[in-house]
């Protein structure tokens, strides 16, 4: 460890700015992504390209970003998340300015796939520096803030790349959606070191986030072959699997349920339409904040407040998605109150979306596993996760074609419970790091 210069000056509090500039990150992440989706007719009318040819650019993206979900794990597990995140983090900032540059929809595929490819590390790499700077107990909360962002960033790209492509048209969005990315990294470089390096962090900071430090974490990170024969790292994954597709669906498919099924006019639905991301980034907050709220104030184990959290969220969406699925039956009893159905829709949709955040599948193995094999973890539950979102997004077109969203919203209702006794069962306790086993 290097040891910090007597004259530094020391900020406290350090490991939460950290939080903030990831949270930043991830913000910026989905910024980008969801920039084509908010400039699609424009440039449909532009470039000259069918749906089916738009449906081959946003599968390019899927699957470059299902493959390097896993790939970028191990990279930062490797070569450390200062230097990995810097490289994803430009190398995604370049991919999305050069969609200003396509002229045809082949070149759209391929800035979509260096996208999706750049962009699959933002999980893996947020998860691993909260495991980094933050002790376990102040984990999920750590990455509820990192998290957040993922929200945030798609409920700012309506109105902020709408408004860039207006005045200066597609192309100047897409530079200007890039471009930030790149204005963040040297605050990145500057800001990011490891507690144990930092010259700014005060020693009291330094010794509360590497009290619970096992003698494992400075060793290298462990084979894939032997995370995968642990029952935690396929609880973990399996938590990722059941409810990453629900993730799909909420960010692709809510808007469109609103406008298709109860005619909302798209003045109104703009208006109104950043409610459930806005409930989507408290729900990731939450997701931390009330399990520290549980073990600080009321004295639970970690383990305890992060189940009780995720159960108690569990059993609330089983509820919602239930009355979405039968919202026709239950509008009459909501009318009795000054309900109309449009609006307890998006009441129940909002309410979801918190409950989806404040499940907080991303957390587990930052709670679970040392930051030595986190990205591993986090990139293979990803992985799975998007394949399974893949599969999931062809059959929800099918099913809403021929039987409406109903049969949708009932599988979602009892995805979290199914999700929630598998983590119980392979997973077990959370809140203690678990030692790797010998290769």
């Amino acid at each position: 460890m290097t040891p910090a210069p007597a004259d530094s000056r020391k900020i406290p509090h350090l490991r939460w700015y950290i939080a903030v500039l990831l949270c930043l990150a991830s913000e910026l992440n989905y910024l980008d992504r969801q920039a084509l989706s908010v400039l699609a007719t424009q440039i449909q009318k532009d470039v000259g390209f069918t749906d089916a040819q738009y449906g081959q650019i946003t599968s390019a993206f899927l699957m470059s970003y299902s493959i390097m979900y896993l790939v970028s794990g191990r990279i930062l597990d490797v070569i450390g998340t200062r230097r990995g995140y810097l490289y994803f983090v430009a190398a995604w900032s370049v991919a999305a300015m050069s969609h200003a540059f396509a002229r045809t929809p082949f070149h759209f595929q391929a800035a979509r796939f260096a996208l999706g490819a750049s962009e699959a590390a933002v999980i893996p790499g947020g998860v691993k520096a909260a495991t980094e700077w933050f002790p376990v107990r102040e984990r999920a909360l750590a990455v509820g803030i990192f998290n957040a962002g993922t929200a945030l960033g798609s409920t700012l790209a309506v109105p902020l790349i709408g408004a860039i492509s207006l005045y200066f048209g597609w192309r100047a969005a897409f530079i200007f959606s890039g471009a930030l990315g790149l204005l963040w990294l040297p605050l990145w470089w500057w800001l990011y070191h490891k507690p144990e390096d930092h010259r700014h962090i005060t020693a009291e900071e330094r010794a509360l986030i590497t009290a619970d430090r096992t003698l494992s974490e400075s060793q290298p990170p462990p084979p894939m072959r032997v995370l995968m024969r642990m029952k935690e790292t396929w609880g973990c994954v399996a938590a990722r699997v059941l409810t990453d597709p629900i993730s799909y669906l909420l960010n692709f498919w809510v808007l469109k349920y609103l406008e298709d099924t109860f005619a909302i006019p798209r003045t109104t639905l703009l208006a109104v339409g950043w409610l459930p991301y806005a409930a989507l980034a408290t729900g990731n907050i939450a997701s931390g904040a009330i399990p520290r709220y549980l073990v600080t104030s009321i004295g639970m184990t970690v383990n305890r407040a992060r189940k009780l959290t995720t159960f108690t969220v569990s059993a609330t969406a089983l509820v919602l998605f239930l009355a979405l699925a039968r919202i026709d039956s239950i509008a009459p009893y909501a009318a009795t109150i000054g309900l109309d159905i449009t609006t307890l829709a998006l009441i129940c949709v909002t309410l979801a979306m918190f409950c989806h955040g404040a499940w907080g599948n991303v957390i587990l193995p930052a709670e679970v596993f040392p930051a030595r094999a986190v990205g591993s973890v986090t990139g293979l539950g990803g992985l799975l996760g998007s394949v399974a979102g893949v599969i999931t997004q062809r059959m929800i077109g099918h099913v809403v074609e021929g039987a409406g969203y109903a049969p949708v919203f009932l599988a979602c209702a009892s995805a979290y419970l199914i999700a929630f006794f598998l983590v119980v069962v392979l997973v077990g306790e959370l809140g203690r790091i678990r030692e790797i086993p010998n290769a």
